[in-house]
């Protein structure tokens, strides 16, 4: 089974392209700048009409910079909702099938219980709205595409917050994050295997949301990632995350969501696969992948 990774340097891109590695069914190709890029339509075309046939595309390119894309709105809906359309029209084409990476930021944030596959996106930010513009655009052209939303990503391909708070902690004794904004985080490694396990069950297409489960605040997430550090020997000068206020942070541009959990119901339903707790996650990427 030939697939074509899009956005192959990024964290999640990087982490399908080592986890299926070792996929027996798979050979994988990656894409990546200067060669494909969202931003240059052509590339797309050259990338997925260039000779090679793939059997599925996974698109996890995206301009993810939440402020930026509210700067810069057409830029941001050329990379997040004109391209995906583009490939989707290149795998209908070519008859692959396409997985889509999408966001929890597609949602108002006003819900209070995890958001199901079919709840209706009501972005807040231009960075929401074009990653919901391009879900629509995608499925319009091939119903048979798998959206796949995902919040909150760390693996050990890229730092993200778990690398970042360690950091920090390792040299100070008070660190601090957001703690009323609620989500929940999703392990690049146990992503790779949630997406594998629906390209082998030849999931039909749609919604699925792939996180791992239960609820969080930033806050939460990093004194549980600080726990873990220091059960495995880190010398963290503190375990302790100190609480701040959305409203007190001055350098955000656009409004974010405050409640973004997802079920993923309908990915269980599909696979028989229960996602675990993000708190295992957690606790495995920080043993298996100590940071520093």
């Amino acid at each position: 089974m030939k697939i074509a990774i899009l956005g192959s340097r990024g964290r999640l891109g990087a982490a399908l392209l080592k986890c299926w590695a070792s996929e027996p069914d798979f050979t994988v190709r990656g894409f990546a700048r200067p060669e494909f890029d969202l931003l240059d339509l052509a590339s797309i075309d050259r990338a997925l009409d260039g000779g090679e046939s793939f059997d599925w595309v996974v698109n996890c390119a995206a301009n993810t910079n939440v402020d930026a894309c509210e700067r810069q709105p057409e830029e941001a809906r050329l990379a997040n909702a004109v391209s995906p359309r583009r490939i989707a029209e290149r795998c209908a084409r070519t008859g692959a099938r396409l997985i889509h990476i999408s966001t929890d930021y597609v949602f108002d944030g006003r819900a209070r219980e995890p958001y199901a596959e079919d709840a209706a996106p009501s972005p807040l930010s231009v960075y929401g709205q074009s990653k919901a513009d391009g879900e629509f655009n995608v499925l319009s052209v091939l119903p048979t595409a798998i959206v796949a939303r995902v919040s909150w990503v760390f693996g050990p391909e890229k730092p993200s917050f778990i690398d970042m708070l360690l950091r920090n902690a390792l040299g100070s004794e008070k660190v601090a994050a957001i703690d009323d904004k609620w989500s929940a985080p999703t392990y690049t490694t146990d992503l790779a295997a949630w997406l594998a396990a629906l390209i082998h069950a030849d999931a039909p297409g749609g919604i699925y949301h792939l996180v791992n489960a239960g609820t969080c605040t930033w806050r939460e997430y990093g004194e549980h990632a600080l726990s873990c550090a220091a059960a495995q020997g880190l010398p963290v000068k503190t375990q302790r995350v100190e609480p701040l206020a959305m409203a007190d942070m001055e350098t955000f541009v656009a409004e974010r969501p405050v409640y973004t959990v997802l079920s993923s119901a309908r990915f269980t339903e599909v696979t028989k696969i229960v996602p675990r707790p993000w708190q295992d996650a957690v606790a495995e990427y920080l043993r298996t992948h100590p940071p520093f």
